[in-house]
């Protein structure tokens, strides 16, 4: 093959791609609708796409970039004099390196037992993947069902001497709600326990509005970390994120280092040792390129935009906004029980070129969080906002006229008695069939999937979301 063909067929895989580009699809990607955005990060990712940041004395470019990337975050969000920050390969590495260092540095006082983090419901997962990774127990912290904001009162009942980290969201990924970061810090500081931010998805936008309700960076008295990825809002390519601490200290607690072996010294500040310098050198471009104002003009347009798309989403009938978004996410849930189920609106906004992130109902002690429709808008969806409400119409009608999705009670009866652990791939397999996902695809229509996955116990659920994974993933050998 020439290259000509093996780019021709690269291009062809993407085929069947959702378009990362034009603000159709509102997760997963982050388009700021500038071309000019787009040339320069990939010519800057190209001009550091053999270098390795695994040694910044080897290549000290890479020491200069990662400096003025974190400077320039410590200078947007609240940074002190001795705050200091590490780039990593996004928001999952940012989290998982504030629960390792907070654990550490639990250890490294005296701490016993199994270490616990309390964590909000609405969190990211990413931190739920931490602590499975460093055997930390995770303690679910109840939201306000209306508000979908975390309670203070639960963190105050569930603080002690085993508690190594409390998170806190600004906004929080499913609804995006902030949650009452001051109090919340404000109490964990008084038990001596460390508070981490998660602003990987708004960090790089609430701090260029004029409606953000409350502080919530690391000038918040009680804050000791705080993420943000520079490939969401900072409109970088995939994947740079950026981990800020209040203390050199904590920084130095998720680092690695090693002389033990007969090879060359390592220290590696994150999970990573080799690391890409392109995504990097790509991010430091579009930073020095956009400056403040370039950033606050795109905050605002994506902001504007959330604003006009959750008041005509609100007036859809059967629909309504949950909670109050603060930046530049929106849910939508059904308005009352007879309002439009929001798996089918999925399916239908699919079908219409769009797509919206479905998420599922969510029971907790407090009153059950209801299933949801996610929207993550940006820059390029601002000219777009009418034609995604006219679509948004005339998908809630059709989906309004549809029956609910119900899962086979036989099905959920029989999945309570399975020991998902025991289950094998064969089993797995088997179990997906009687769901209705056959074959190396997923359904047409998705809403019976995600109403099954919704009724089914939690741990037998991931099993076979595992399992959907497994079969996405199947090689295809050659004879």
């Amino acid at each position: 093959m020439t290259p000509q063909d093996v780019l021709a067929e690269l291009t062809a895989l993407q085929r069947d791609d959702v378009p990362t580009h034009g603000g159709a699809t509102m997760a997963y990607v982050y388009d700021s609708g500038r071309t000019e955005v787009d040339e320069l990060a990939a010519a800057a990712q190209a001009a550091f796409q053999w270098t390795n940041a695994l040694d910044p004395t080897a290549f000290p470019s890479v020491a200069r970039i990662e400096n003025d990337l974190v400077g320039a975050a410590l200078e947007l969000l609240g940074g002190g004099p001795d705050a200091v920050g590490t780039l990593t390969s996004g928001g999952t590495e940012s989290c998982a390196l504030a629960v390792l260092a907070a654990r550490e540095q639990w250890r490294a006082r005296g701490g016993a037992g199994r270490p616990r983090m309390l964590l909000p419901v609405t969190a990211h997962a990413a931190f739920r993947k931490a602590a499975h990774l460093f055997g930390v127990e995770v303690v679910d912290i109840p939201v306000d069902p209306e508000t979908c904001r975390a309670d203070p009162s639960a963190v105050v009942r569930q603080l002690d001497e085993r508690t190594v980290l409390v998170v806190v969201s600004a906004p929080s990924y499913p609804h995006g709600v902030l949650d009452p970061v001051g109090r919340i810090a404000g109490l964990a500081a008084g038990a001596g326990v460390p508070c981490h931010v998660d602003a990987c998805i708004g960090g790089w936008v609430l701090p260029f509005l004029d409606d953000v309700p409350e502080p919530f960076d690391l000038s918040v008295p009680g804050v000791t970390s705080l993420s943000v990825d520079l490939h969401k809002y900072g409109y970088a390519p995939k994947g740079v994120s950026v981990l800020l601490t209040a203390t050199p200290e904590l920084r130095h607690a998720h680092w690695f280092s090693t002389a033990g072996w007969p090879g060359y010294p390592v220290v590696n500040p994150t999970l990573a040792g080799t690391r890409p310098a392109g995504v990097m050198a790509a991010a430091w471009a579009v930073h020095r390129w956009l400056g403040t104002d370039g950033y606050r003009d795109l905050a605002r347009r994506a902001r504007e935009a959330t604003v006009r798309l959750a008041a005509g989403a609100a007036a859809v009938d059967g629909l309504r906004v949950v909670g109050r978004p603060v930046a530049t996410l929106v849910a939508l849930a059904a308005d009352g029980p007879d309002g439009v189920d929001v798996l089918h609106l999925a399916d239908e906004m699919t079908a219409r070129g769009w797509l919206l992130q479905p998420q599922p109902p969510f029971a907790q002690d407090v009153g059950d969080l209801p299933a949801t429709l996610h929207l993550t808008v940006t820059a390029a969806t601002a000219d777009r906002v009418e034609a995604l409400l006219s679509d948004l119409r005339g998908a809630a009608r059709a989906a309004a006229a549809l029956p609910r999705p119900v899962p086979d009670p036989g099905l959920v009866a029989a999945a309570a008695t399975i020991d998902p652990a025991a289950l094998s791939v064969a089993e797995v397999e088997a179990l997906l069939e009687l769901a209705g996902v056959s074959g190396g695809s997923l359904p047409e229509r998705m809403a019976p999937v995600h109403a099954l996955v919704a009724a089914l116990p939690r741990p037998v659920a991931e099993r076979l979301l595992a399992g959907v994974l497994g079969r996405v993933y199947r090689p295809a050998l050659s004879g």
